[in-house]
């Protein structure tokens, strides 16, 4: 059982089973309705009325049935209906009607009667009638009522009639409309010459469906009227008037001087928009207003808008159904006021009239300009003078005296233009306008802005100050990346000129911004940068008492706003570094530093704001000091003393250590720091000693050793055992002529040896020195006795040497000391790095070595060519040279020498190169016997080319020279048949680079034609691009025979000849031979050539059977086309089926889904071959796609044309694709991102949902859903130079108020390439991509066009890219262009993503949610111009349009033929199965599956769990992802005034969102959106008085039925209707199976009186459950949602214009726009949808659920299931209506329900 709710109109069809009615009730207690009444309204319809019963009763049933037998329909009326309209008859059958009044469980006797259509027809001939023939939406002819009046005066007017085309009419309603328009026409006399009748549209926005001059004959007008289609949107009658009066009442549009003129308005609601003005002007310009209200139509404001009187211009009917009451005193008030208007005409005739003349501006200032003109003649009341901005906006008006003839416009918009009309007004007229055109100037911006005073934290700025200004604005914000978000504004007044702008940051760079305002209006810029100073660092660095671990610093004070000092010290190689803060101080000591050190030192001051820049210093510190003296004295056999003169207390502890100099173990002792000696004991007697004396430092480290020896004395020397007493005691004197011996001055081949000298009779000194090792070549070199030093050389490097210096005396030799040194290892330059490379010169940069150099000695040479070694000199202190006079392109070996003291280092070595200066892609075209033409890509820098051509045979030579932007050049009087060197060289100015040359030969004479032919054959040009995958299908079966057989695969071989590139980068090729069984003989990656596959070929065998096309075509899908055969994903997919007969199995189904699958077919036959089934076979178009031939020799006809054919759409670059019923050049990208039904339940975070019409599928993308595709996929090729992308989607409540990437294609950096983006806050549509120079271009479009995409509606939106301009067209209008560069190509190594938020970074951003129901991009820039918008309700024209892809009606009681299937739904579960019927006739029994006819739907089963698709609950939070790298801001521009958008500035790099603006005043009213969408069918509501549809928006607005889906989801309607079908369901079924079983029960079925209109319902479910049927489609799968508030939203104010991106450093931010209203609470984004759930099995039929909240009324519009595209009714299924609009809540069935 199935149940229509409806409001006001009701259809019913006769269903397949017949129901018995059986009237055994008690008939008692309820009286009988009578006067039974018919009314014929066309051929097949007819209005019956009746007078209703007196007593208590609940409704009516209406009973029609043939009375021949047949099916018996019924309808259930409230008590309310007088009137109901049957259509649908047959006029010659006759019919049994019987209408039953019941109460409860009881019912009266049925009032009966019969008609036949004829009959009645024949009864009302002597009446004159007019027929309609009504073709607009598909619906069923109807006829007016009988027009009673005809006016015969001989006045004429210009009569035009304006009609309310809103969503509220609805489309049944509209065509009453159409019938009383018809009925108005038919009373006037109308003709070109006579009563002119023109009309408009009007909704959301006003169109002129016919000039006053459109027809010359009534005729035409009655048929445009019947023709007249439903505009659908919201109400703006104020528009609407302002637009006939500026384009209707014009001589372009008819309108004819000195004739009536008459305006009639019908509408059926308040208008939401001012309509006084408007209507004022027409009527004060001379046209009568009559203004007719249905329904909801505000008396008042018809008053407002007619022509006094009231009582004759207003009028205003309950319902549209009594609009023809009217009709009679609405023609004769308009006939007898064109009678008086024609006098009155007349009459001032005779009184000269005309419109002013010289209309001249002057005075033009930004916000003004002066209008004059020329006198009207005649007697002139007054003078008005209209105005409005050309690109839109409201008009104002100036009215001045007639004596006056200038005025001026003031309070208008800079740089704006403006159309003017001054209109005469006479007593009794209005003269046609004097038009004209002015632009307003820019406004007055500030001048010289001057930048001063600048310190750490502030500046100041001054200007010239601005005339008239209201104030200035001052924006101010620091460029550093990272800080552009902190910008601050000043608003001052208009006295000053000079402010301070502080709380700077120090060493800062600031943009400063100056705009003069004008109220709220702001100027142009001026812009200046300045600095802040940096904070001050110290002064006056000093660095004092150095030593070997300590040092003391000190600096002057610079600013007492210093909290301290950061000193940073480190040495040189940075192994140690230190940092310390310290208080304000200006000296502080440094300690524990290291002996013989450089140290840097940086010390920054610290202030509140940061640091400042450091003051450094460098400085050494000092060697640890050696002992100045070593002494050994009281020397004895077993001891001696050491003596010294002791360090500072500070240096550390000393170290003594002692060993024999010819071998023993080394003893030591440490002594205290102010010991000067100690007695070396346990010595052996006789024996030399070296003792050392060292200083063991603070860190560990040790100082300079210094050395001295010392002999023990010898044993003999004691006293001898005699009697002889020596007089004094003997000693021995050791003579230490050396103190303090030192090894420095270290390099890599000398040391140098210092020491001083003790003593003055030293004569020589000798010096002996040799390796640590014990290098038995010892050096010795004698110095003179005053010589303390001596420089050793040369040496071997990074050896260690011992050095022993002994003094001669003249009485022999005094003590030796000995000291170790070690030369440097060998160093040489360091790091070569070349920089500055040019065409003839390039850089080279070293590190110096760490050893002393006298210089650098370069040498260099070329690597590829002779030439001489080339060499140069620098400096020790050069480290850099620039090398010129090189060759271009080439490879240099550079190899850097260090010149120092023992010779030249190792050569420091590398190869560098300089640029290229050479032409690429040289090569020869056009070759002739004697001629041919060289061509190349141009070089960039070149300034000219010298062109060369030398004979290889006698070395002759042709020379030329061209331009630098020359790309070919062609030479000629050459000798065929001859070699040539042709060399291209590249000059720039005095350069000239390397040749580039290629060999060529001339052709031959013609006298030998070629022996043999090539063995492949070559590539076509029209193949040359081709890239796909494509297998051949040949019939193999014994039908062909082995001699047509080779002519197949003759042909193959020429087709596949044809072919440029066979591989993975080109075609892929296979082939499948079938008969009963397909035969692969080979898959698409077997071969990588075109010769090997040609072979493959040729060596094919025949194979013999039957003909099963259907089973070779579904073993190509299932074992060719995937990736073990090597398919390619983003690759076209062709497959050639070749055939001579007729398939023996099913070809039609595998070959539908196949197409459907995105493969293109072709089909050929030969002889017998079943020329229908190739059709099917064949994709569509079938001329493109179906050959056919008489025999197998006929290939050759077809071969070039399948061939070119094939090629094309085997384009990879723009594959052809079949859109729309033709074919195009483009990609599907819906298809390729798996957006379609069969795909899309795999794509995570995507559902599906129904999008317009309710018919196409559309699909959310929910929150963070991220859909992506590698580009190599979607394009392999990259994109074309010139192509349009092409969206259909909707911009959801919760899409974020920021910028998103709608699509765009990402680099393998997740870098954007090129893509759309969508401004959600600021409103904005921008393109980017890269040009071909390389660099990023943006351009932004804005305006009221670009918003109306963000109000919530499905939208489509072209955007069109040439190598010129980038143009958007949004629902099939231009809206805006913009200049571009030419595109560069895309690389493919990224991904393709959709709604990506523009501030996402890598590879893991976030995406927004929003709808999408179509995205394609087509190779061809004219798409957006043939694009009718057919998917788009307010634009679809049914005429033009191809019919809606799904079926549907509004009553399916009888089976139609079998429709279009539609699109599959998604993965959601199977209902349950309907119940069984009453047994009805038979069908006929069909196969089980999608081929056989489908029988009546059962009654829907409960409700099932969520499918697949449905989104799941929200998951959980991610981690938080780390912030990404702020880029650099982009400007943001200034808002304009309210309703003026600002200028474009120039395109700039996509910046980051700007800040959000203060609060201020709500705006006026802003432009009017996009039809807003139907509200959701509620249940009924209980008893109350009619509310009003919602908050409203301007006072007093009525709410409009927008587009399907705007107010709630799809699936809340879905939801909300589900459970009002459940609940009428158990109603219907109770008093079904109680008629049936005579048991009396009570209903459940809910009446209420009359409540508000409801807007349109979805079309009801079919009638009763019949036979098992096949699988219906499923339906779209979502969560179902509650319901919504029955009202719309008002109309919001303008937002203020976000400005263009600028090119280079940061623009300025525009001041604040007006504030708009408060914001609206949104609940937050649904999560990510869960994964799917497993498919539950079939459930059984549940009780219906409780009853929902009660909702608006649904409205059930048959005539919006025909506008949809569904079938108009059979002739012999009648149809009823209520007529009366208080019938609420209808149940609607018939038999079988």
């Amino acid at each position: 059982m199935k149940i229509f709710q409806c409001k006001t109109q009701y259809w019913l069809f006769p269903t397949v089973l017949a129901i018995a009615y059986f009237c055994t009730i008690v008939q008692a207690q309820v009286a009988s309705p009578t006067r039974l009444r018919y009314n014929v309204l066309s051929h097949d319809s007819i209005q019956i009325s009746w007078k209703a019963p007196r007593g208590k009763f609940g409704g009516y049933k209406l009973l029609v049935s043939p009375a021949s037998g047949g099916k018996t329909n019924q309808l259930n009326l409230q008590n309310t209906a007088t009137k109901a309209i049957i259509q649908g008859l047959m006029p010659d059958q006759n019919y049994t009607v019987q209408i039953i009044a019941y109460n409860k469980d009881k019912e009266s006797k049925p009032a009966q009667g019969q008609f036949r259509i004829k009959d009645l027809e024949k009864r009302k001939d002597s009446k004159p009638r007019v027929k309609v023939v009504d073709k607009g939406n598909g619906n069923k002819p109807s006829v007016p009522e009988e027009v009673k009046f005809f006016c015969q005066t001989p006045a004429i007017a210009d009569i035009v009639i304006l009609v309310d085309g809103s969503w509220s009419i609805g489309r049944f309603n509209f065509r009453l409309v159409r019938l009383f328009l018809e009925n108005l026409v038919t009373a006037f006399d109308v003709g070109s010459e006579k009563t002119r009748i023109g009309l408009a549209q009007y909704s959301g926005d006003p169109r002129i469906e016919w000039h006053l001059n459109a027809f010359s004959t009534k005729d035409e007008v009655i048929e445009a009227v019947r023709n007249l289609p439903y505009k659908g949107g919201n109400t703006l009658t104020g528009l609407a008037l302002n637009y006939i009066f500026e384009n209707s009442f014009k001589p372009e549009a008819g309108a004819r001087t000195g004739v009536s003129k008459i305006g009639i308005l019908i509408t059926d609601g308040k208008s939401q928009d001012d309509i006084i003005p408007p209507s004022r002007n027409l009527r004060e310009s001379g046209v009568e207003l009559f203004a007719i209200g249905v329904k909801n139509a505000d008396e008042n404001e018809l008053q407002e808008i007619a022509s006094e009187p009231d009582t004759t211009h207003v009028y205003n009917v309950a319902e549209f159904e009594l609009m023809h009451t009217v009709v009679e005193s609405l023609t004769r008030t308009v006939c007898s006021r064109v009678e008086e208007q024609d006098r009155e005409i007349k009459a001032s005739a005779l009184a000269t009239t005309g419109p002013p003349t010289e209309l001249i501006t002057s005075e033009v200032t930004a916000r003004s300009f002066m209008v004059n003109w020329t006198h009207a003649p005649g007697k002139v009341e007054k003078y008005r003078v209209v105005y409005y901005p050309t690109r839109g906006g409201k008009p104002d008006e100036v009215v001045v005296d007639g004596s006056i003839s200038s005025t001026v416009l003031k309070n208008l918009m800079s740089l704006t233009e403006y159309q003017v009309a001054v209109f005469a007004i006479y007593p009794h007229t209005a003269s046609e306008g004097l038009r004209g055109a002015e632009t307003t100037l820019a406004l007055p911006m500030a001048s010289n802005l001057e930048l001063y005073d600048v310190t750490e934290n502030s500046l100041r700025a001054k200007w010239n100050a601005v005339a008239g200004a209201s104030g200035y604005l001052i924006l101010y914000a620091p460029l550093t990346e990272g800080l552009a978000g902190d910008e601050k504004e000043m608003k001052i007044g208009e006295t000053h000129t000079d402010i301070q702008l502080s709380g700077l940051l120090p060493n800062t760079e600031y943009t400063v911004t100056v705009y003069a305002m004008f109220g709220e209006e702001a100027s142009d810029p001026v812009t200046g940068q300045e600095t802040t100073l940096p904070l001050s660092p110290p002064r006056n660095l000093r660095i004092s008492n150095v030593g070997s671990n300590s040092a003391r610093l000190a600096w002057d004070l610079t600013s007492r706003k210093v909290t301290g000092y950061r000193i940073v010290y480190n040495n040189a190689d940075g192994t140690e570094i230190n940092e310390v803060e310290v208080d304000p101080v200006t000296t502080f000591p440094l300690k524990g530093l290291t002996p013989l050190t450089e140290y840097n030192v940086a010390i920054f001051s610290i202030y509140d704001e940061g640091q400042s820049e450091p003051l450094t210093g460098i400085f050494t510190t000092e060697e640890v000091p050696a002992q100045q003296y070593l002494e050994i004295d009281e020397v004895m056999t077993d001891s001696f003393r050491v003596t010294w003169h002791p360090l500072s207390a500070d240096e550390g502890q000393h170290k003594l250590m002692w060993i024999p100099v010819y071998g023993g173990k080394t003893e030591e002792v440490i002594l205290k720091e102010d010991q000067d000696s100690y007695v070396i004991r346990g010595l052996e007697p006789g024996t030399e000693y070296e003792v050392s004396l060292l200083t063991v430092l603070d860190d560990g480290s040790e100082s300079e050793v210094v050395t001295a020896v010392g002999t023990t004395l010898d044993s003999a020397w004691t006293e001898p055992a005699t009697t002889i007493v020596p007089t004094r005691p003997v000693t021995s004197v050791f003579r230490t002529g050396i103190r303090n011996l030192v090894v420095d001055d270290e390099t890599s081949s000398s040391l140098r040896v210092k020491w001083d000298i003790s003593d003055s009779s030293v004569q020589q000194f000798r010096v002996i020195y040799l390796t640590a090792q014990g290098d038995p070549a010892e050096e010795v070199v004698m110095v003179p006795g005053s010589q303390n030093n001596l420089l050793l050389k040369p040496l071997l490097s990074d050896t260690e040497y011992k050095v022993t210096v002994t003094p001669i005396y003249d009485d022999g030799e005094g003590v030796s000391v000995s000291a170790p040194g070690k030369t440097l290892p060998p160093s040489g330059p360091q790091n070569l790095r070349v920089s500055e490379e040019w065409y003839n010169r390039l850089r080279i940069t070293w590190d110096p070595p760490s050893s002393p150099v006298k210089g650098y000695r370069i040498v260099y040479k070329p690597v590829s060519v002779a030439g001489p070694t080339l060499e140069t000199f620098v400096g020790a202190n050069i480290n850099t040279i620039l090398i010129t006079n090189l060759l271009s392109g080439m490879d240099y070996n550079v190899k850097i020498f260090a010149s120092q003291a023992s010779g030249f280092s190792d050569a420091l070595t590398g190869v560098v190169k300089t640029l290229f200066l050479g032409v690429t892609n040289l090569r020869a075209d056009q070759i002739q016997m004697t001629s041919l033409c060289a061509q190349w890509q141009v070089h960039r820098h070149a300034t000219a080319y010298r062109i060369v051509i030398e004979s290889i045979q006698d070395t002759q030579k042709q020379e030329s020279t061209v331009g630098g932007g020359t790309t070919r050049h062609c030479f000629y009087g050459l000798q065929p048949d001859s070699q040539y060197k042709i060399s291209v060289y590249t000059k720039l100015q005095e350069i000239e680079g390397p040749s580039v040359s290629i060999m060529e030969k001339t052709q031959s004479l013609p006298t030998q034609p070629p022996t043999f032919p090539p063995t492949i054959p070559p590539a076509k040009e029209v193949c040359k691009a081709a890239k796909a995958d494509l297998v051949f299908m040949v019939d193999g079966s014994w039908s062909i025979g082995d001699e047509n057989f080779n002519k197949i695969t003759d042909f193959l071989y020429n087709t596949v000849g044809a072919l440029n590139k066979i591989g993975t980068d080109g075609t892929q090729v296979a082939m499948v031979q079938f008969t009963d069984d397909p035969r692969t003989e080979f898959k698409l990656d077997t071969y990588k050539t075109k010769e090997t596959l040609l072979d493959a070929i040729k060596h094919i065998s025949y194979k013999g059977g039957n003909t099963k096309t259907g089973k070779a075509i579904k073993h190509v899908r299932d074992t060719l086309f995937n990736a073990e055969s090597g398919t390619r994903r983003g690759i076209p997919k062709v497959i050639v089926v070749i055939t001579d007969g007729r398939s023996q199995d099913d070809v039609d189904k595998i070959s539908r889904e196949m197409q459907s699958d995105g493969y293109s077919i072709f089909a050929i036959g030969v002889a017998d071959a079943d020329y229908s089934e190739l059709v099917n076979i064949g994709s569509k178009p079938s001329a493109r796609h179906v050959f056919f031939v008489d025999d197998f020799d006929a290939f050759r006809k077809i071969e070039d044309e399948l061939i070119t054919f094939v090629c094309e759409t085997a384009s990879a670059t723009c594959p052809l694709v079949h859109k729309d019923g033709i074919d195009l050049a483009g990609f599907k990208m819906m298809e390729r991102f798996g957006l379609v039904e069969k795909d899309f339940s795999s794509v995570e975070g995507v559902s599906m949902e129904p999008g317009t019409f309710n018919v196409y599928p559309c699909y959310r993308l929910h929150k963070d859903a991220l859909v992506s595709q590698p580009t190599k996929y979607l394009h392999p090729e990259g994109l074309p130079s010139d192509y349009t992308i092409s969206f259909l989607f909707r911009i959801l409540p919760d899409t974020p108020e920021e910028p998103f990437a709608l699509w765009e294609i990402l680099n393998k950096n997740s870098d954007p390439l090129v893509g759309v983006i969508l401004d959600n806050g600021g409103k904005t549509l921008t393109y980017f991509n890269y040009d071909y120079s390389g660099d990023f271009q943006t351009v932004t479009f804005e305006g009221p066009e670009i918003r109306k995409i963000f109000y919530g509606s499905f939208h489509k939106l072209h955007i069109v890219v040439n190598k010129t301009l980038a143009k958007v067209v949004i629902d099939c209008k231009q809206v805006g262009e913009r200049a571009i560069n030419a595109s560069a190509n895309i690389t493919v190594d990224g991904v393709e993503v959709l709604g990506r938020m523009v501030r996402s970074r890598g590879p893991n951003g976030n995406s927004v949610p929003f709808q999408l129901q179509m995205f394609d991009i087509v190779c061809s820039t004219s798409w957006a111009n043939k694009d009718k918008c057919c998917e788009l309700p307010g634009l679809r024209n049914e005429e033009t349009c191809p019919e809606l892809p799904h079926s549907c009606s509004c009553s399916e009681t009888n089976k139609g033929g079998l429709g279009p299937a539609g699109p599959p739904g998604g993965p959601g579960l199977r209902g349950p199965k309907g119940q069984q019927g009453e047994q009805g006739p038979k069908g006929p029994d069909g196969p089980r599956g999608e081929t056989g006819p489908p029988g009546p739907q059962g009654p829907p089963g409960p409700q099932g769990p969520s499918g697949l698709s449905i989104q799941g609950m929200p998951g959980m939070p991610g981690e938080k992802g780390e912030k990404g790298e702020t880029g650099l801001p982009g400007p943001q521009g200034i808002p304009g005034g309210i309703g003026s958008p600002g200028r474009d500035g120039s395109p700039g790099q996509r910046g980051f969102p700007g800040k959000d603006g203060s609060s201020g005043p709500p705006g006026p009213p802003g432009p009017i959106g996009i039809p807003g969408a139907p509200g959701v069918p509620g249940v009924t509501g209980s008893v109350g008085p009619q509310g009003a549809l919602g908050p409203p928006g301007v006072p007093g607005a009525k709410g409009e039925r927008g587009e399907r889906g705007d107010l709630q989801s799809q699936a809340m309607v879905r939801a909300v209707a589900r459970q009002v079908c459940e609940q009428l369901i158990q109603s219907h079924m109770a008093r079904y199976t109680a008629i049936l079983n005579q048991i009396p029960s009570h209903s459940s079925s809910v009446r209420t009186v009359q409540g508000p209109p409801g807007e349109p319902g979805r079309p009801g479910s079919p009638g009763t459950p019949g036979e098992q049927g096949p699988p219906g489609t499923p339906g779209f799968p979502g969560n179902a949602g509650v319901p919504g508030s029955p009202g719309e939203r008002g109309l919001t104010g303008v937002k203020g214009e976000k400005g263009n991106p600028g090119i280079g450093s940061q623009g300025p931010r525009g001041p604040p726009g007006p504030a708009g209203p408060a914001g609206e609470s949104r609940p937050g984004s649904p999560g990510p949808p869960g994964s799917p759930g497993p498919r539950g099995a079939p459930g059984h039929l549940g009780v219906p659920g409780p009853q929902g909240p009660s909702g608006q009324p649904g409205y059930c519009d048959p005539s919006s299931c025909s506008a949809y595209g569904v079938g108009a009714p059979h002739p012999d299924q009648p149809e009823f209506t209520p007529v009366q609009d208080e019938l609420e809540a209808m149940e609607l069935w018939g038999s079988g329900i």
